[in-house]
């Protein structure tokens, strides 16, 4: 049996791109599906109901997953064509981005957001017991932009202002992983408790 794979967590700006490319629909099929697939999965669904939902094939789905936790939205558009060989291995590029995704502080740097520079010297002078990668400040903005992370200071009214907010969330990946069997989110529904009255009808007393 084919051990099960989720998406890592998402950012605000790719739920809400995932979130605009499934609610629209103005996309091509397999952008469609495949947000449709890394959302459900971020929600704690498993391989197989994703891919009953989406009638694809479970390893499909997998390859996905795979793919986002990878290259992130680039994923939604599949690369059938080669290319040069790559100067920085796959470690490497995985380690640049889990970097670039982290907070500075979450690592114990004294400062809140990184830069290019800080980025780069961070990754030549890792801590003790992590290898080094080597990679100039031009191919490293090139590997961002690629994968849409840039370093902006966050605007204070886009964090929580929860302090154990990152205990929470790392939580309820927790138990979504542990038992995922037992979640599937569904959006609410809003009832209408009191609709909306005939123009006829308005300012009229209401019959018993």
């Amino acid at each position: 049996m084919a051990k099960p794979v989720h998406v890592r967590r998402l950012t605000d700006e790719e739920g809400q791109a995932l979130l605009r490319i499934v609610r629209r629909g103005r996309h091509d099929a397999v952008r469609i599906r495949r947000a449709m697939m890394i959302l459900a999965s971020a929600s704690g669904n498993t391989n197989e109901a994703i891919a009953a939902l989406v009638a694809a094939d479970p390893d499909t789905v997998r390859d996905v997953i795979h793919a986002f936790n990878d290259r992130g939205l680039d994923c939604l558009d599949p690369r059938w064509a080669g290319g040069r060989p790559r100067r920085i291995t796959a470690d490497g590029e995985a380690r640049i981005l889990e970097v670039a995704r982290t907070r500075p502080r979450a690592l114990g740097l004294p400062f809140t957001h990184w830069s290019l520079r800080k980025l780069s010297d961070y990754l030549r002078h890792p801590p003790a017991g992590v290898p080094p990668v080597i990679v100039g400040r031009q191919r490293l903005g090139e590997l961002l932009h690629s994968h849409r992370i840039s370093f902006q200071r966050t605007r204070t009214w886009k964090e929580t202002s929860d302090p154990d907010a990152e205990t929470k969330l790392a939580r309820i990946e927790q138990v979504t992983r542990r038992f995922p069997d037992r979640c599937f989110r569904l959006r609410p529904v809003r009832t209408a408790v009191n609709p909306t009255l005939p123009r006829a009808v308005l300012g009229q007393s209401r019959p018993p």
